[in-house]
């Protein structure tokens, strides 16, 4: 069996094709904007393709021969995603069709159309087109509602409320019912739909116990062995909430208020099917969290929420970089410390270990850049010591990695223009670079204004990183 897996770097394609590995009797192909978006691991291992379901032409190669597709696509961080949600399911099926593809497995979200959200909608137009025509292919259509999992964005959310805050205010969305579900259990339903014996098209419906959010994030709490207190009131508009989210909270305003838009619309499941189709028995919520925990604590967070979008980041960062007007550039000799070791010196990058130097700056930055709607500071990275490429460190994201030799990241704060930041290593030199495309006057009157701290940060860092190198050979 041959199986396509789009959506491979994002958050629950990466789990299953961690899961899909495992089995010997299928070939994978992997669809991506960017193979340098994969580990070299995964090249060896699986099939790969460069195709976009907005373009139709790309996809006909990346189907050929293929008898199972997983659509994990989801465009919410475009301002009209639900038409480009439309449109690249509908090119999907159409290619999957010309393909003579036997089935369509589909990852959706719990929720009904008479009081979904923007994005709930989305995912139910995108499953009513994948099974619009039952003559030619077979749609398995899942949909699920909070998935708990490490690196998910709602259980990201909840983790970091429960964490800072003793007592909480909320708004009356706390009421709503949901149905949490394991990220675990959702990848064993997925891989387990391969060898599903019908024919028919389906729309199983995952989770188990539904309760209240409010009931959700106290549980969480008592999980993580935390005493918390929420506090209900009507004067928390959605708009309200979702800045209260961005503040403590890793996620951007733009996904905390499509999440929050979700949050008055129940996302409970409807039927049965899946315990009459599948053996298969779920984690309680409390062994979901701890599973979670663990995987936080061990440093062993498979994917993120804010893993995907690295194809478009490399675009921009291809696109443009070269045209960059200003650049401020470090160099440092390096000649008693081996280059493997400043590599990981400035591969830790971020997250709790900093910024080599002046962090109550990029904190202040990140706090400005929350406040206008950026990604901010406290995102974070997945790995404290690796890097692939994908990932987010803090409101950058790595757009190349090259072992032992480069690290570029592009900035993804709000910012008149474009940025990145640069790592080389050549000729026991480290070469740290900043890069920056203004958009117009306002872009450079920025640069002009932040030269000054510039000359500290950057001179700071170089030097710092190269201590730490030193510091990582012993």
């Amino acid at each position: 069996m041959r199986i396509l897996l789009t959506g491979a770097n994002g958050y629950i394609g990466r789990r299953l094709k961690h899961a899909l590995l495992e089995k010997n009797e299928i070939t994978i192909r992997l669809m991506v904007r960017n193979l340098q978006s994969l580990t070299d691991a995964a090249k060896e291992k699986c099939e790969t393709v460069i195709a976009d379901v907005m373009h139709p032409q790309t996809l006909d190669e990346a189907l050929h021969g293929v008898d199972v597709a997983y659509y994990l696509i989801h465009g919410l961080v475009h301002s009209n995603f639900r038409d480009l949600d439309r449109q690249s399911a509908q090119n999907f099926l159409d290619a999957c069709i010309r393909q003579n593809v036997k089935r369509i497995i589909y990852l959706g979200g719990l929720g009904n159309k008479e009081t979904g959200s923007e994005h709930l909608l989305s995912r139910i137009e995108t499953g009513e087109i994948l099974s619009s025509r039952p003559d030619k292919i077979q749609c398995i259509w899942f949909r699920a509602g909070v998935i708990i999992g490490s690196g998910s964005a709602s259980f990201e959310i909840i983790r970091n409320l429960v964490q800072k805050l003793p007592v909480m205010i909320t708004p009356k969305w706390v009421s709503t019912l949901i149905t949490p579900i394991a990220v675990e259990d959702v990848i064993r339903y997925l891989e387990s739909a391969l060898e599903l014996d019908t024919n028919e098209n389906m729309m199983i419906d995952l989770g188990e116990e539904a309760m209240s959010y409010g009931d959700l994030m106290l549980r969480i709490a008592t999980a993580m062995g935390l005493k918390r207190y929420l506090i209900p009131v009507n004067v928390l508009t959605p708009k309200l909430s979702s800045y209260w989210l961005t503040l403590f909270t890793p996620v951007p305003y733009g996904v905390a208020s499509s999440l929050i838009e979700g949050l008055k619309s129940e996302v409970v499941v409807t039927n049965n099917l899946r315990h009459e189709l599948f053996d298969i028995h779920p984690h309680t919520l409390e062994e979901a969290v701890q599973h979670a925990i663990e995987e936080i604590e061990s440093n062993q967070v498979i994917s993120r929420w804010s893993d995907s979008g690295v194809g478009t980041a490399h675009k921009e960062s291809t696109d443009n970089i070269s045209n960059a007007i200003f650049t401020d550039r470090r160099i440092v000799d390096f000649d008693d410390t081996q280059p493997h070791d400043v590599y990981r010196s400035f591969c830790m990058i971020g997250g709790k270990h900093g910024w080599f130097g002046y962090d109550w700056l990029w904190k202040i930055r990140g706090v400005i850049d929350k406040l206008f709607g950026g990604a901010g500071i406290n995102r974070g990275r997945r790995d404290f010591q690796k890097l692939r490429i994908g990932d987010s460190v803090d409101f950058w994201k790595v757009v190349d990695l090259v072992e032992n030799e480069r690290l570029l990241l592009f900035a993804q704060m709000k910012l008149p223009g474009k940025a990145w930041l640069e790592f080389k290593i050549q000729d026991h030199q480290l070469i740290q670079s900043a890069y920056f495309y203004p958009d117009g006057l306002s872009g450079r009157f920025y640069w002009y204004l932040l030269i000054p701290l510039h000359h500290l940060i950057f001179a700071n860092m170089a030097s710092s990183i190269i201590k730490r190198a030193k510091d990582l050979k012993d």
